[in-house]
């Protein structure tokens, strides 16, 4: 367990303070398939082969001294619901505290797509919107992504999506900063949008897009703080302090792991507070 006294996610006044804006709660469907064996691999994490419990994912949370947690649905073309909207929002139903949801779509259904996401959000409170491109083989910029811009700036929430290489078995050009993020910054100017995983090998890139557009902001699911590009990290401590947001991509990475080296990143109090959790408060209206 974390102490409050010394822990830097923590405040021991008021409790945790950090925010994850990228994770889930996997089910069997989505821990099973087959486009992460590279991701298991890598962590040698056994898929799962019977539902796990919230509690287990609260629990990982305390551990780290994480306060909220985005909890992303995720739907593909071919998979269909490997996390479906309706286990998000039951999940965030049990621990209204803890959680807040990411909705998912189906892109082929655009009409459908766009009052599931209006639905999500206005009825059951769910703060944004996550589609992964590698997942539909469709760069950002694809027509059938522009009405659920739209959307998402008449909700006021933020479209959620993934830079640079994919880990998991499937081609990474969709996930390039430039030119993809930079168009549709300059389509949709009053789209917030959060670009998950750093966007390696294009990291320069993607520090270069949110520093041109005001409502471009990166987060650092999928690395622990040990691993952040130096250019990140120069840029967390300066000019990106308003930039930034922390994410693991749990279950990929752990909470306590994706904080390793959190310490040494040479932030000061501000960036520091603004990284672990004022930034997400304030892109996601928290």
């Amino acid at each position: 367990m974390t102490d409050p006294t010394t822990d830097p996610t923590t405040d021991p006044t008021t409790g945790p303070t950090t925010i994850d804006v990228w994770m889930q709660h996997p089910t069997p469907r989505f821990s099973q398939h087959e486009m992460f064996d590279s991701l298991r691999r890598w962590t040698h994490q056994p898929a799962l082969t019977q539902e796990l419990p919230l509690a287990a994912t609260t629990g990982l949370l305390d551990e780290a001294g994480v306060a909220l947690g985005l909890l992303s649905a995720w739907h593909g073309p071919r998979e269909g619901a490997l996390i479906s909207n309706d286990e998000v929002a039951a999940w965030v139903e049990q621990a209204p505290d803890r959680y807040r949801g990411l909705a998912a779509v189906d892109l082929r259904r655009p009409t459908h797509a766009v009052r599931q996401l209006r639905h999500r959000v206005r009825d059951q409170g769910f703060v944004g919107l996550r589609v992964v491109p590698w997942l539909w083989d469709l760069p950002p910029t694809h027509a059938l992504f522009y009405p659920l811009y739209a959307e998402c700036v008449e909700l006021g929430v933020p479209f959620c999506t993934q830079v640079g290489h994919t880990g998991p078995l499937r081609p990474s050009e969709t996930g390039r900063p430039i030119p993809y993020i930079d168009q549709i910054a300059l389509d949709f100017p009053d789209l917030r949008i959060v670009c998950g995983h750093i966007g390696y090998p294009w990291a320069t890139e993607m520090i270069a897009v949110a520093d041109k557009h005001p409502n471009v902001y990166i987060d650092t699911s999928a690395y622990a703080a040990s691993r952040y590009p130096a250019e990140l990290v120069q840029y967390l401590r300066g000019r990106g302090r308003t930039k930034v947001l922390f994410g693991t991509n749990y279950p990929m990475i752990t909470p306590a792991h994706a904080l390793e080296g959190v310490q040494g990143l040479g932030l000061d109090d501000d960036a520091l507070a603004l990284f672990l959790a004022g930034n997400a408060r304030r892109v996601f209206s928290l």
